[in-house]
Formats: structure tokens, C-alpha cells, sequence
């Protein structure tokens, strides 16, 4: 199972990331621990400048807005 992590303070489009990495997760039939981080220090030890960011099993693989669909279908 992937450890997944949404960065951001909870804003619309940190809701929306999780929104969509939990809709392609389950359409692909993925289990993942989706889990959100919104302390800013703890989102700063992953060098996040803009969020929403996206850390899979601990790397960051996104930063700064929503990303698109495809875009996570291709992490999973």
C-alpha cells in the first residue's frame, strides 16, 4: 500500500487534490493511506513552496495547484 500525503492548509484546491487522488485510487481499485498535512512546518521538511504539494512514499512528486487527472493516474 502507498503512503500518500496532500500538503496544504486546507484550501479549495488542497480539497480537490484529495478529492481526485481518492477517485483514481478507487476506480483503479488502489488501496493507498491518503493522509493531509496541513502544519507549515511539517509541509516545509518536504521543501513545499506552493500548495497544494503531493509526497508518494515519501517523495515529492507535485507542488502548486491541482494536478491533472492524467497526471495522477500516471503515479498510480
Amino acid at each position: 500500500m502507498k503512503n500518500v500525503k496532500v500538503l496544504g492548509t486546507g484550501c479549495a484546491n488542497c480539497k480537490n487534490t484529495i478529492k481526485l487522488i481518492d477517485e483514481v485510487t478507487k476506480a483503479k481499485g488502489i488501496e493507498v493511506e491518503l493522509e493531509k498535512v496541513e502544519q507549515i512546518q511539517d509541509i516545509m521538511t518536504y521543501g513545499v513552496m506552493s500548495t497544494p504539494g503531493v509526497v508518494i512514499d515519501g517523495k515529492v512528486v507535485h507542488a502548486g495547484g491541482v494536478p491533472a487527472r492524467a497526471k495522477v493516474e500516471s503515479w498510480f
